[in-house]
């Protein structure tokens, strides 16, 4: 009798957790959504998210079919379920996206149409399954593209002037004071606890997957196609001043950049003093896009401790791409690049550009960017340029190492206005110049740098206006003309230890404007 009494009540539990786990799942169908897109299901979710928040959160389902649907809005402890076969696609009618809430666009605090998915505030929410979502975005890019100054604005944007009067702009206002801003596709603000697993999204009005000032953000095995021509802003992912994020196994191809890493524009990025820090991504591939990764430009609140491992770029424009720009403020650093490999990269491997827009030098003060202590390893690959370094001359970029890279490239490594520049174990193939040429660099160690396709006309290292750069264990490869060429007047204490120049016709070209000799420690044959 204990048995049978037993087991009732192991039965009775059972139940009742089995009651309590369907109770979870909110089946959109039951609230009215049709999947067949004959209906606008943009109630019918709303309604299913109230009565799973009515119930302390859930899991809002999607059965297979195609749904059609205005914005949607997360709530605290709301999962989004996109199962296989389901698709939703998002309307193309402006209207839908009224009212406008608070968002964030290009780094600047807005009030502007709605994103498509949106969340304000809340924590614990996903979006997940093997789903399609489609953004319809077209409309977007060719009301963007087709715009003219001075023509009569809409009521959208009468709308977006209306609730942005009092708004701090950035230094180039045009975009704000042209009204129209179209929503990211996933916009989540102030958030935290956020996962993005396993979509498939197209088509997004503007930038994709972007987080803004979250806590704690998880996107696994996401894949991104939109356009590589004719849609603009189109960018991958864009966590932007957010903290403690991972993405990882994701598949990307775009008309912007693949991922981006950001932290607000200008003035309305310092006042909000929110970096982008303790980010990994890793695991993924970048195709069309006009960055693999990137950073910034806008940068203003900072941006820290930033790992990128184990991806492959291929056709992406760029690889790595860190830029800004003097009125940006805000700092770049703490960066690790490892275990990368890139193939028809259009432009460099790796770019760090202090001057992305073109200004005039100014005293150092809060408008000042800066970049330091960023770290590339073991990358290799087939590229244009192997790298692009562009400091300020108020603001050198300071304290980056190259190490264990391998790169065929049109052209090798340009640097200026740097300091505290390392090479270990590089090898460039160039077509045409130099390997490695610097320009006003302080401090630069060149330790085992080689090509294995020298040409005839240009030295393997091409130094002017360096100061303090100690080059050794050199062992050029057979028909190297010229190892290293020193020019400028501002060239001084360049040291060479350990080097074995018998395959060099000229291990040293000193032109007559250098004046200081060259420093050789010992073992240089």
């Amino acid at each position: 009798m204990k048995n049978i009494i037993k087991s009732l009540v192991i039965t009775i539990i059972a139940l009742s957790f089995s009651s309590a786990n369907a109770q979870d799942y909110y089946n959109v169908l039951k609230y009215g959504a049709k999947n067949d897109s004959s209906k606008l299901a943009t109630t019918a979710i709303k309604n299913a998210i109230d009565a799973a928040v009515k119930k302390g959160g859930g899991t809002i389902y999607f059965p297979a079919g195609k749904y059609l649907t205005g914005p949607i809005h997360l709530k605290s402890n709301i999962t989004i379920l996109i199962d296989a076969g389901a698709e939703l696609h998002f309307s193309d009618n402006f209207d839908d996206y009224l009212p406008m809430v608070k968002s964030r666009y290009e780094g600047v605090d807005v009030t502007s149409f709605s994103p498509l998915f949106y969340a304000y505030k809340a924590e614990n929410i996903a979006i997940k399954g093997r789903g399609l979502i489609d953004g319809h975005g077209k409309k977007w890019w060719d009301f963007v593209e087709g715009y003219k100054e001075g023509q009569e604005r809409s009521k959208w944007q009468h709308t977006f002037d209306d609730l942005n009067k009092d708004i701090l702009l950035p230094d180039d206002p045009k975009q704000m004071k042209r009204g129209f801003l179209r929503p990211p596709f996933i916009q989540f603000m102030h958030s935290k606890n956020i996962i993005i697993e396993g979509i498939t999204i197209q088509n997004s009005p503007f930038w994709t997957v972007n987080p803004q000032f979250c806590e704690n953000i998880k996107i696994y095995g996401v894949t991104i196609f939109n356009p590589a021509k004719n849609a603009p802003n189109t960018d991958g992912i864009n966590p932007e001043s957010c903290k403690n994020v991972h993405i990882s196994d994701c598949h990307i191809s775009v008309g912007d950049d693949c991922i981006t890493i950001k932290s607000g524009k200008d003035a309305p990025g310092r006042k909000m003093a929110t970096p982008a820090e303790n980010y990994t991504i890793t695991n993924s591939t970048m195709l069309s896009g006009h960055g693999g990764v990137v950073i910034g430009s806008e940068m203003s609140g900072d941006v820290r401790k930033i790992t990128i491992s184990n991806c492959v770029f291929d056709g992406t424009d760029r690889g790595i791409r860190i830029k800004s720009a003097r009125g940006r403020g805000g700092i770049v650093e703490e960066i690790r690049v490892s275990n990368i490999v890139m193939k028809n990269i259009r432009d460099q491997a790796i770019v760090l550009d202090l001057q992305y827009a073109k200004t005039t030098v100014e005293p150092v003060s809060e408008r000042t960017p800066r970049f330091r202590n960023i770290h590339f390893s073991n990358i290799t690959g087939q590229v244009n340029q192997a790298a692009f370094l562009n400091g300020l001359e108020e603001m050198p970029i300071e304290n980056i190492t190259f190490s264990d890279i391998n790169l065929d490239a049109k052209s090798g490594f340009d640097i200026s206005n740097s300091n505290r520049i390392e090479f270990h174990n590089v090898q460039i193939n160039t077509e045409i110049g130099a390997a490695i040429k610097a320009n006003k660099v302080n401090n630069l160690t060149i330790d085992n740098v080689k090509s294995y396709s020298p040409l005839a006309n240009s030295p393997i290292l091409d130094l002017k206006n360096v100061n303090d750069a100690f080059i050794y264990n050199s062992n050029p490869f057979s028909g190297t003309g010229i190892y290293l060429r020193l020019s400028g007047a501002e060239t001084k204490n360049i040291s060479l230890g350990n080097n074995n120049f018998r395959n060099a016709k000229m291990p040293i070209k000193k032109e007559e404007d250098v004046k200081e000799e060259v420093k050789v420690i010992s073992g240089d044959k």
